[in-house]
């Protein structure tokens, strides 16, 4: 029998101590091989040529040619799964982010500071993992084509209705996409995305510029009300609750669930308690099964729940999963999502 044939990949940053851990973090990885390491991106370009990797880590900040330039370049010619490695300043967090709408899968902060090498090793091989899994897809940079009509809601939505968004993989994209078609009046929404600290904010942040509500990175206690997206903290869980004046949030540490902190099951757990048949649950493009198990609580609690189609994600793992358990009323591409939600919310049960 043929040994299943491993992942390789390239590793990209100019410091020999970073190329060094990135590599020994996946050395005991048995099904992923590291191919080479690059210095800067004119070595990487012949590499890749040379060695042909599935798998790009991608550092922002480097000499000669800075990351993002080179992956706008790469994603035009030789388009490949790419994870973006960045420091946590915020100008790198932006940079990163950026480089996420230009067709980088992936991002990872850099190894120190609130990463263990322990940590670092399990997290980088998921990542590499849901890369190398992932659907490639080089869309124009947001803002560098007309952006789409947003919906309008000329009626009033039920103030008491909750959007809840899941995602991880491809996530940041999708759920931009689906932000930029909502009103400002929309209903309440809670997001979780599989990122990690300091991204959150900034991704939030972009959010909140590009969409036609007021989006922020949740801070515990926060009151989610009509007009507001809150996105949960890089590890920290957020789930939602029911006061007398209305829905809160609270962030908090706690266990993995399905190795993830966030977690979208926690979040749709909490939903499906707080709002029941007020909510509308919708679950995007992700790597693995989080969030499966949570929209299925909210379906049986009485929410509707979406998941995004396998044509338009970047990783159908997480949507499939909810499929799977027969947890999404409705299998939707990326497009329709907005309206059906919206709809969703006239409709609840």
């Amino acid at each position: 029998m043929l040994a299943a044939r491993k992942t390789r990949v390239l590793i990209v940053d100019d410091s020999a101590i970073v190329r060094r851990i990135l590599s020994e973090s996946l050395a005991g990885e048995p099904d992923i091989e590291v191919a080479g390491t690059a210095p800067d991106p004119y070595v990487a370009r012949d590499k890749i040529l040379a060695l042909n990797p599935d798998v790009l880590t991608l550092d922002i900040e480097m000499p000669r040619m800075d990351g993002l330039t080179f992956l706008k370049k790469l994603m035009h010619f030789h388009a490949m799964p790419v994870v973006v490695i960045s420091s946590l300043a915020q100008p790198s967090c932006r940079a990163a982010l950026e480089a996420l709408e230009y067709g980088a899968v992936e991002v990872l902060a850099k190894p120190g500071g609130p990463y263990s090498v322990g940590e670092l090793r399990h997290t980088l091989a998921a990542k590499v993992r849901a890369a190398a899994a992932a659907h490639i897809r080089v869309a124009p940079r947001v803002g560098a084509t007309q952006a789409p009509p947003r919906i309008v809601c000329e009626t009033a939505l039920p103030p008491e209705a909750v959007i809840a968004i899941g995602a991880s993989t491809g996530g940041t994209e999708a759920i931009a996409a689906v932000l930029a078609k909502l009103p400002a009046n929309c209903p309440g929404i809670v997001i979780t995305q599989h990122i990690p600290p300091e991204f959150s904010r900034a991704f939030a942040a972009r959010l909140n510029d590009n969409c036609a509500m007021e989006v922020k990175e949740a801070a515990d206690g926060d009151r989610l009300r009509p007009g507001l997206a809150l996105v949960a903290p890089g590890d920290l869980h957020m789930v939602m609750r029911w006061a007398a004046a209305g829905y809160f949030v609270n962030v908090k540490t706690g266990p993995r669930v399905c190795y993830q902190r966030p977690s979208v099951d926690v979040l749709f757990q909490s939903v499906a308690e707080a709002a029941g048949a007020n909510a509308v649950g919708v679950l995007l493009t992700g790597m693995g099964s989080d969030g499966s198990q949570g929209l299925l609580k909210m379906l049986q609690a009485g929410a509707r729940t979406i998941a995004q189609n396998e044509a338009t994600c970047v990783v159908f793992g997480m949507p499939h999963e909810a499929v799977k358990l027969g947890a999404a009323e409705d299998v939707l591409p990326l497009d329709a999502i907005a309206a059906a939600a919206l709809q969703a919310c006239r409709r609840r049960r």
